[in-house]
Order: structure tokens, then C-alpha cells, then sequence
């Protein structure tokens, strides 16, 4: 049974994909109180804002924001200016600004106060890789929000400072497809995941005089028999769950990186987005088999499907009354 935290108007589910729609459901009955309009492609990524006023859908040359307080099924707002598909979105922890990520190969800052949608910052992978951009899969940003890391299809991982514009690479491993990263709420750790199905994860320090994330690699281990695709820190930072073209997802410890729970059902498919419960003990999943689902970590059942999407869910985006 979904939990009485998991019961108020404060909680917000989102979710996406290749039926052109976006759904917003009660986590604890599992109905859907609200679907939106995304006619012009499938839905890639999801974020909810912070004061969780706004749901940001990255699409094909696109980012459109909904507003999750009124009942307008159409975005209220078109961020456009990419020539391809938008992988990745997320929010500035005040909302004052917005980043993403996307196959043309640059990330970009976009002003959320700015009534003429600018974008006043951005990022191109040909600084890494040569005369040519490599499509953008990922885009993390630290805790600090400062920092951008992002990770492209030519497995480079890069450490954007939003302050300097300076940035360094990262490579964990040869010609594989940095999938996703992410970073854990505690600052402690950083974990990426490829299309191989391997996990990398780093150590992260500070330097002393500029706040500088220092990585040391700390461990890697095959997480998938197939390709990984996204890996999210649970927000007490003591998990990280992974999903994958295998059609599981799985949550492993963070001290050493041991399964705790391998959350998969017979017929579930690629498994393509994952979120936690603000109490780290609840992870919904999207997957190709057209259901969110939310499992209890603990037992590794899975406690409800969120069902009424024709197609199937890539993205979804949670946020509850604590996160």
C-alpha cells in the first residue's frame, strides 16, 4: 500500500512518452486527475520545478513549460532555438533558471525570469572532442549550482563552471556512450552509467580555494546485461537505482555498491526513467510496457501501475510536500 506521505495535494507525478501526452496522477489511488497536450513529438525528459508551479518537457527541438496550477492542457510557454531533440532538463534549486541538454551537442542556461526566453549561457561538445559535436545525452547539476556535468555520446564527461565557463573532461571509458549521470544530494559521490551497461563512480572533494569538485574514481561494476539508461541517487544518498534495456531496475548500495532489490515484472520492457520518494524508500519506474509503477524498496514489490498511457513512458518526474 502506497503511505499516508505519499497522500496530499503537495505530491506531484508526472509522467511521458511516445504517446504525445503528458499525465499527472494521485500516487496513492493511481488515478490520472490531468492530461496535457504534447502533439509535436514524444516526450524525452520531465522536471517539476521547485516551488512545483511548472512541469518542463523536453521534446524535439523544443522545451515546453506547463502550469501545474491551473487546468490548461497546453504548454504556457515554448523555449525553442535547438535543431534537435532535447534529452535532458532541470531546474536552478530557486527557479531562477533552467538547463538542458540535447543532441546538437550543447547545454544551455535558460533565463526563467526573462520574458523573451534567453538563453544568455551555453556549452558546445566540440570543446572536448574535436571539430565536430557530439550529441548530449545527460546533464547533472551539482548540489553547489555551480556546476554542470554532462555526458555525451562520445563518453566524455564534462565539468562545466557556470561561474569561469571553464571546463575539463572526464573519461571512464573508451568509445562508450556516456548514458546518464547524477550526484548525490550528500556531495559525496558521483555515479554515471553506459550504454554497455556499466556503472562508474567517483569520489568527489573540494578544492579550498574556489569550490572546485574534485573527482576520484572509487568504484565500476556491470550494473546491466544490456545498455543502462538512467541512474538516479536516492535522497538520503545511501542508493542509487538503475534502469535499463534489460527491463529491470535495480538499486545497489552506496558504500560498496551490493544489489539490494531487482525490481522487474515479466513483460516490463526497457525500464527508461526512474524517481525517488523524498523518504528514499519508494522508487516509481517508466517503462515501454505503456506503466509508471511505484516498488517499495524495502521488499521489492512493486505497489501500484499507473495506467492509461497508449504508448510507452520514457520520463516522469516526482516531487512530494518534503522534496
Amino acid at each position: 500500500m502506497v503511505p499516508e506521505n505519499l497522500e496530499n495535494d503537495q505530491v506531484l507525478l508526472a509522467t511521458g512518452g511516445y504517446d504525445h501526452t503528458i499525465k499527472l496522477w494521485q500516487t496513492h489511488t493511481g488515478m490520472c486527475h490531468r492530461t496535457m497536450q504534447h502533439a509535436e513529438s514524444q516526450v524525452n525528459a520531465l522536471e517539476i520545478a521547485p516551488d512545483k508551479k511548472l512541469l518542463a518537457a523536453a521534446s524535439y527541438q523544443h522545451i515546453y513549460m506547463y502550469d501545474l496550477l491551473s487546468n490548461n492542457p497546453n504548454a504556457i510557454v515554448n523555449y525553442e532555438g535547438t535543431s534537435k531533440n532535447v534529452t535532458c532538463v532541470g531546474f536552478q534549486e530557486d527557479g531562477r533558471w533552467m538547463y538542458s541538454g540535447g543532441e546538437d551537442g550543447r547545454a544551455r542556461i535558460w533565463d526563467l525570469r526573462s520574458k523573451s526566453n534567453q538563453c544568455p549561457k551555453s556549452f558546445d561538445t566540440r570543446q572536448g572532442s574535436g571539430s565536430t559535436l557530439s550529441p548530449i545525452n545527460c546533464a547533472v547539476l551539482h548540489p553547489n549550482q555551480v556546476e554542470l556535468f554532462i555526458g555525451d555520446q562520445n563518453g566524455i564527461i564534462y565539468r562545466w563552471d557556470l561561474r569561469t565557463d571553464h571546463n575539463e573532461q572526464f573519461i571512464p571509458e573508451n568509445d562508450v556512450m556516456i548514458i546518464d549521470i547524477d550526484i548525490s544530494p550528500d556531495c559525496s559521490q558521483m555515479a554515471s552509467i553506459n550504454n554497455k551497461g556499466k556503472a562508474y563512480i567517483w569520489s568527489l572533494g573540494s578544492s579550498g580555494n574556489d569550490a572546485t569538485t574534485l573527482l576520484k574514481p572509487k568504484h565500476k561494476f556491470d550494473a546491466h546485461k544490456r545498455a543502462a539508461l538512467k541512474c538516479k541517487y536516492s535522497p538520503d544518498s545511501n542508493l542509487l537505482v538503475t534502469t535499463s534495456a534489460d527491463q529491470t531496475a535495480k538499486v545497489w548500495d552506496t558504500t560498496d555498491y551490493n544489489l539490494v532489490q531487482n525490481l522487474t515484472q515479466p513483460n516490463q520492457r526497457w525500464v527508461w526513467d526512474a524517481a525517488w520518494s523524498a523518504d528514499s524508500t519508494y522508487v516509481f519506474t517508466a517503462s515501454s510496457d505503456n506503466y509508471a509503477k511505484i516498488w517499495n524498496v524495502q521488499t521489492g514489490n512493486m505497489e501500484r501501475e499507473y495506467t492509461g498511457h497508449q504508448k510507452a513512458v520514457t520520463a516522469l518526474a516526482f516531487r512530494d510536500a518534503s522534496s
